[in-house]
């Protein structure tokens, strides 16, 4: 690039080799989980099986070999990978890549394979990488697990002396064993609702809540008042009927004041009154 950054600018990270190699591995299993490799985007319907293993492939000419690869069920792959080629956006496409093309089918082969690199590279999406020198970029392209692997026959008897198996150490990676997992049974729900379980498990508590999720004004709402108050009700109702008599002996009050009784006791104290005003 013209006026590079500094040369001590950090390009790359470095990672722990078992990390790498456990990565590796991981990525080799999903290869092999029809779900993860259809949701990577691959066409893998007509497969037979996962992981797809084949001794057809080390054949004396491409031609050969595509049509070994679509007897396997791949045709749909790199029909899909054919029909993906488009022309780069921007200016990239006046540099040396103008074309994007989707990944196909990645080709394992072996040492003893020696044909099949050679048939391979001029078919749009099939990448070929020797068992021996397997990496992310290939397996796993955009850090997204699942790439549709074709092995050869030999490629395929040769990764147990490589990354070992879950008994033995392989061999070629100095020891390199797989990680098994802790758990035998990774149904959560099951362990959790078993009888063995349940038995050991105290009871479930439970809180009783004075208001509830509405959080409501027992002010104005007479359920809640009445769990806050058991004499509320009660209460209302001595309210009310108190509310009635006093409304009783008031109309009563003043039907007795606006009679001909009412009015003369109102005359004989007025009269009472101008006379204590005038003494």
């Amino acid at each position: 690039m013209f006026a590079p950054l500094k040369i001590w600018r950090k390009w790359h990270r470095r990672v722990n080799t078992t990390q790498k190699r456990h990565a590796v591995a991981s990525a080799l299993a999903a290869s092999a989980c029809a779900p993860l490799v259809m949701a990577r985007g691959h066409r893998v319907l007509d497969v037979p099986e996962l992981p797809l293993v084949s001794d057809s492939l080390n054949v004396d000419s491409t031609g050969a070999f595509l049509r070994n690869i679509n007897q396997l069920g791949a045709s749909a792959d790199l029909e899909r990978v054919r029909r993906s080629k488009k022309t780069r956006n921007g200016t990239g496409k006046m540099r040396a890549s103008r074309f994007t093309l989707r990944r196909g089918p990645l080709v394992v082969f072996s040492d003893e394979d020696s044909k099949v690199a050679q048939n391979a590279r001029n078919l749009p999406g099939v990448d070929v990488c020797n068992v021996h020198r397997l990496n992310l970029l290939h397996l796993a392209p955009g850090g997204h697990l699942g790439r549709f692997l074709i092995f050869t026959k030999n490629a395929f008897n040769a990764l147990d002396n490589i990354f070992g198996t879950y008994n033995e150490k392989g061999t070629e990676k100095a020891g390199f064993q797989l990680a098994r997992s802790h758990m035998d049974c990774a149904d959560i729900a099951r362990i959790i609702n078993s009888d063995n379980v349940q038995n050991a498990l105290r009871e479930i508590r439970t809180s009783v809540r004075v208001h509830d999720k509405t959080k409501k004004n027992p002010l104005k709402n007479a359920s809640m008042m009445q769990k806050l108050n058991p004499f509320a009700k009660q209460a209302t109702a001595l309210n009310k009927m108190a509310t009635e008599q006093r409304k009783k002996d008031r109309a009563a009050a003043i039907k007795v004041k606006r009679s001909k009784a009412g009015s003369k006791d109102k005359a004989t104290r007025n009269a009472r009154f101008n006379g204590l005003a005038a003494g």
